[in-house]
């Protein structure tokens, strides 16, 4: 049954439609030379504001995979390291199961910190995309979560009040976020889980 208080169902994707193992990263590049994962895995996560001015857009591409290649000592191409750097996604098809069913009574949107070389090779080809009316990337609109910015490109393509929102994510400071410009928000701990919010609000 629709509940008419809400009118948009956005969605996280890492973690909640896709959810993901960077160590299949590390592992990966440690298969090139022993020990060089573990070192570009420690330089990231030292310079980690790298990562997120790339999923602002706030890097260019090339800048990025150029810094990325240096923290690999060059063992890699940029073709190598793009295509390493995105495989590590899965799909819950449990929560993919459930999008056409929502699609019919609500506009459906998914919202990502994420970056241009992820969705290109990636997830950027998974069939379920087409159930969403739009994708606000971090990257494409300049801001990310938890800012407060993100979520209003959200409500400016869907021409909805805020409390016509009703958003998941696993992290909670991304759902205290939303909650805080209005939205209704729960952390997704889960498919049961988030079908017993689904449930309780009246959206299914």
């Amino acid at each position: 049954m629709k509940n008419s208080a809400y009118r948009v169902i956005v969605f996280d994707l890492g973690k909640v439609l896709l959810p993901f193992d960077s160590q299949i990263v590390i592992d990966n590049f440690n298969k090139i030379e022993s020990g060089l994962g573990d070192r570009f895995d420690k330089l990231y996560n030292e310079n980690y504001h790298v990562h997120q001015l790339f999923d602002n857009g706030k890097v260019e591409i090339d800048q990025f995979i150029n810094t990325m290649l240096d923290w690999l000592e060059h063992k890699v191409s940029a073709e190598e390291f793009c295509n390493i750097y995105s495989k590590m996604f899965t799909v819950n098809q449990q929560m993919i199961d459930l999008l056409p069913k929502l699609k019919e009574n609500y506009k459906l949107v998914l919202l990502s910190n994420t970056n241009i070389i992820h969705k290109q090779y990636g997830w950027g080809e998974y069939d379920f995309l087409k159930y969403f009316d739009k994708q606000i990337l971090s990257y494409e609109v300049g801001f990310s979560k938890p800012e407060s910015e993100i979520f209003r490109a959200v409500e400016k393509f869907t021409n909805e009040k805020s409390d016509a929102h009703f958003y998941t994510d696993d992290i909670l400071e991304y759902v205290e976020a939303a909650k805080l410009v209005g939205w209704d928000a729960v952390q997704f701990k889960g498919h049961d889980d988030f079908i017993s919010a689904l449930e309780i609000r009246s959206i299914i």
